[in-house]
């Protein structure tokens, strides 16, 4: 598949509910070359990752242009789907949106991941209908482009100060019903999640579910019994790499001493990973 409109369709084939679509998170060229090469069908970007190897923190603090510039860079070091994740958007209106998502495939990106989380004021999450609008328009921008961007929608009712698992479902499914309607065509929920919720979601929901795999979820094939499409790392990776920074600084700094950078991927097989072309 050579073409955006064919790794769009082939993205979007890939979401299996009890075959799910498995995404170990990368943040850079490195990284994504390194997923891919470890047999990933397709390749996202975690934002929490982009933007702390971009100097920002997580959380809407990225702005549009670095943040497509990372996402061309990955797409163009790999030959298998690139889904970004845009955080909300990286535009305050859903006109914004829709410029990002422009941006996004001409980047060469066929997936996007939109959250509806709010960074500013006293809300925690923007209305369904505001967050409806903006995924309207990434779905209008997208198909007036001619590609089948695959919008998994993040839907972040894990920010809400509530322990009322009853109340949570409701205000979760109440989100994806309507942002389904919108356009989205994935609902990504985030939490380690038990058995019993997954599998409300699973049937509630009438889209593809994408849930997050890493320390205290589910394994994998516990996810795909479920019935779950799609299992992302997240930020995972990133934390543990950036964890390892941390053990090995302090441990040459305080023993002189390097037995946390035991096990490190060797120089040679990672500068031929970033020499390599594509798809070689």
């Amino acid at each position: 598949m050579t073409t955006l409109r064919g790794k769009a369709l082939l993205f979007r084939s890939m979401h299996v509910p009890g075959r799910p679509l498995v995404l170990p998170n990368a943040w850079d060229v490195a990284s994504a070359r390194i997923v891919a090469n470890a047999g990933a069908a397709a390749v996202a970007t975690t934002s929490a990752g982009v933007s702390w190897a971009l100097g920002y923190g997580d959380g809407d603090h990225l702005d549009r242009d670095r943040g497509l510039d990372l996402i061309a860079r990955v797409a163009a070091a790999v030959d298998v789907p690139v889904t970004a994740d845009v955080e909300s958007g990286y535009a305050p209106d859903p006109a914004g949106v829709a410029e990002t998502v422009r941006g996004v495939l001409a980047a060469g990106a066929v997936g996007i991941n939109l959250e509806d989380s709010l960074r500013s004021g006293p809300a925690l999450l923007r209305p369904i209908l505001e967050q409806s609008e903006r995924i309207a328009a990434a779905r209008s921008a997208a198909d007036t482009a001619g590609v089948p961007l695959f919008i998994n929608t993040r839907i972040d009712t894990h920010r809400l100060p509530t322990g009322d698992l009853t109340v949570w479902l409701k205000e979760t499914l109440a989100r994806a019903e309507a942002y389904v309607a919108a356009g989205a065509d994935g609902v990504f929920v985030l939490g380690a999640l038990n058995a019993e919720t997954i599998t409300a979601l699973v049937r509630a929901v009438s889209v593809p579910v994408n849930v997050l795999a890493g320390p205290g979820t589910l394994t994998v094939p516990a996810l795909a019994a479920l019935g779950v499409a799609r299992v992302s790392a997240g930020s995972s990776i990133a934390e543990a790499a950036y964890g390892l920074v941390a053990r090995a600084a302090r441990e040459l700094l305080t023993d002189g001493t390097c037995g946390a950078l035991e096990g490190g991927l060797e120089y040679g097989t990672l500068n031929s990973l970033l020499l390599a072309e594509p798809g070689r």
